[in-house]
């Protein structure tokens, strides 16, 4: 294995100034490349299949000079149409798409007024780099590489360690010299001429299958529609849905199990906080995804203790990554297990499904597993018995940090200072709270009371813990966190807002976290900082100390929402809508924390991911706040109170899957409707109380 290629903390290869490289993904497979179709030598660019680069050079050349980008349009995640030009007269479209493999239809057309006799040349090369080492820019080529030409097919290969990959180029009608295909083409005035150009792979002499999936045009159908007064939110969650439609992957081994790869270009595999965060914001489009996300996450759980890895039995996986071997399950690429707060998510999002009118018996099959993740909270994650959680890695080349600021400074003390490890983060306990409550919720419904209490009695005595411990009074805020001293870490951060989410805060603190949120030193006017601009380590173009994440502001939203500062939370979603509208309804995965006021554009995070999953999610966890939609079916209930400012207007969602119905909630005027709702249940018209230990729902 490669030196925990996860851990990496360098900046990852740019992929081009801000709008410069179009990605496609379909599943775990992506091809990057610039405005002009060109996957250029030297770059990052590539065909990327099974964390491997099966293409790293297709460059398309007429008369000898390179296609001017005149445009491009991404039909859907995997498919793109190239438009550009060579001179006055020459236009060229390259209709491109990728499925375990490329597909690459290029149209030349003469505008001109004569006929013209053109050299058409493209030239193809692979690496066949590791994506850590794309990703790393530490491309070095190694091993045997070898190059031959069968009639149209040019097949591209290399072997190292046992492992032979092969990258086969089918040229419609071309000659073969060297490393390219060539044509010398006369068209008409007026007319076109149009050439194919197939991509396929083989691992150790068994070709990848090139099936056409039709899971996203499934995906695409179920997805609610959206009408509104508002456009960008439409434009945002349209956009979102088609984008983490893309990002779905499936395990063969279960090919009904959908996951969710973090993000292209760089993270296409499953990471366990992104996978369960991302599933728990887009509940209200497709529940299925979150049953995917547990199951696959259920059968990767540590089962023994593995310094190396940071495996531990119940804990739930960090990153998981495709191995360079032939076979295509998840289970046949590397695992590691450095994360404190995937955890506790696995057993919230257990809970929250459950609210959703998941079964009882997946609940069955999957409570063993929450079980164990409990068992790991309050055991292997709590490191010196204190009763909060705490991580330190286990190995030199583990991550640091690993909370989800998982950058080695993404801890900042209030005088500058990078905190080190043993650390008790504010959001993880918000997390382990909510966790155990949801585990006494599935002992109530079981009538289990004695475990019902037990949970209840650590819910209640972490609240308290967390609410005198990690409250700084004379800053109005509570610290992000405590270190191994029990000091606390007293940066102003937005990891406290993940607190209001889950509940763990007090009601009289609320207003004070609130306000401190929305404070200018925390908000830009695109959205909450997760450092303060007056804070001694705030950089806007840091990974974790002053940029903005659109998931992070979500989860503030969320929390905003549930206590009841609905006008707080409208501020975050009227942002980060702007900055999606900013970018044709995409979000990134995160951007610059310069003022608003000093830039009237979103600053752009030079390698930020786009897509990116819980990116994606988050418009379509707006929907759910706007809406104040919470259910809890098992109790035949639905919370249903709208609470709109002013610029969204009327606001319709047709086809929100609830249990085995599907609804179509309006807004308008201050009037609500609801349609498709069974009769055993009941819609409430007033928001949810902030999660409580009473089990009040």
């Amino acid at each position: 294995m490669d030196a925990s290629p996860w851990t990496f903390e360098s900046e990852v290869a740019r992929t081009g100034s801000d709008g410069a490289a179009v990605t496609l993904i379909e599943g775990a497979d992506f091809v990057l490349s610039a405005r002009n179709g060109d996957l250029r030598p030297g770059s990052a660019h590539g065909l990327f299949m099974l964390d491997s680069r099966f293409l790293s050079t297709f460059e398309l050349r007429l008369d000898g000079r390179s296609i001017e980008p005149l445009g491009v349009a991404v039909e859907d995640p995997s498919s793109a149409t190239f438009f550009g030009r060579v001179d006055g007269s020459l236009v060229v479209l390259r209709r491109r798409s990728v499925c375990r493999g490329l597909t690459e239809e290029v149209v030349v057309r003469n505008h001109g007024p004569a006929e013209r006799t053109v050299a058409v040349e493209i030239t193809v090369d692979a690496d066949f780099a590791d994506l850590f080492q794309v990703k790393e820019n530490r491309v070095e080529r190694d091993g045997w590489y070898g190059r031959e030409a069968d009639g149209t097919t040019m097949r591209l290969g290399h072997r190292r360690d046992g492992l032979e990959r092969e990258a086969a180029v089918r040229f419609e009608g071309a000659s073969l010299r060297g490393g390219r295909g060539t044509w010398s083409v006369t068209i008409a005035a007026g007319g076109e001429w149009t050439s194919t150009i197939e991509v396929g792979a083989a691992v150790n002499g068994e070709p990848v299958p090139r099936d056409p999936t039709r899971r996203f045009e499934a995906w695409e159908t179920a997805v609610p529609r959206v009408e509104a007064d508002d456009a960008s939110l439409v434009r945002a969650v349209r956009r979102s849905a088609r984008d983490l439609g893309g990002l779905r992957i499936f395990d063969p081994e279960h090919p009904e199990r959908p996951v969710v790869a973090a993000g292209a270009p760089w993270f296409m595999s499953p990471f366990g906080r992104d996978s369960l965060l991302t599933a728990w914001m887009a509940l209200a489009v497709d529940p299925e995804l979150a049953i995917g996300v547990l199951e696959t996450l259920a059968r990767f759980q540590g089962q023994r203790t593995d310094p190396s890895t940071e495996e531990q039995p119940g804990r739930i996986l960090h990153e998981m990554r495709f191995s360079n071997a032939a076979s295509l399950s998840l289970g046949g690429g590397h695992v590691y297990y450095g994360s404190v707060d995937a955890t506790p998510l696995f057993v919230m999002l257990l809970g929250e499904l459950r609210r959703w009118g998941l079964g009882r018996e997946l609940v069955e099959r999957l409570l063993p597993h929450a079980d164990r993740a409990l068992e790991w909270l309050v055991e292997s994650g709590d490191l010196d018995g204190d009763g909060y959680v705490e991580y330190q890695r286990s190995t030199e080349t583990g991550l640091a940090n690993q909370g989800w600021k998982d950058s080695w400074d993404g801890i900042r003390y209030g005088d500058g200072r990078v905190a080190e490890a043993p650390l008790a983060l504010s959001e993880v306990q918000g997390y382990a709270y909510a966790a155990f409550l949801a585990r006494a919720h599935f002992a109530e419904e079981m009538g289990d009371d004695a475990t019902r209490r037990e949970w209840r009695q650590r819910a209640a005595a972490l609240r308290a813990a967390f609410n005198r411990d990690f409250w700084l009074p004379e800053r109005g805020f509570f610290a992000v966190a405590l270190d191994g001293e029990k000091r606390p870490v007293d940066s102003l951060a937005s990891n406290q807002g993940h607190c209001l989410w889950t509940g763990i805060v007090d009601e009289d603190k609320a207003g004070a976290v609130a306000d401190a949120l929305l404070s200018p030193a925390m908000f830009s006017g695109w959205g909450v900082r997760t450092l303060a601009a007056d804070e001694p380590a705030y950089n806007p173009v840091s990974y974790h100390c002053g940029s903005i994440w659109p998931h992070d502001n979500a989860l503030l939203a969320a929390g905003l929402v549930r206590y009841g500062y609905v006008d707080h939370a409208h501020r975050i979603i009227r942002g980060i809508l702007d900055v999606a509208d900013a970018n044709q309804g995409r979000l990134p995965e995160l951007f610059a924390g310069v003022d608003r006021d000093e830039l009237g554009v979103p600053a752009a995070y030079p390698t930020s991911c786009s897509p990116q999953a819980w990116a994606a999610a988050t418009p379509l966890f707006f929907l759910r706040l706007l809406l104040r939609l919470d259910p809890w079916l098992p109790h035949g209930q639905l919370h249903l109170a709208p609470a709109f400012p002013e610029w969204l207007g009327r606001l319709r969602v047709e086809g929100v899957p609830m249990g085995p119905d599907r609804l179509t909630i309006g807004v308008e005027s201050g009037t609500t409707t609801v349609s498709g709702c069974s009769d055993t249940v009941s819609v409430i018209d007033r928001p949810r109380q902030a999660l409580t230990t009473e089990l009040d729902g």
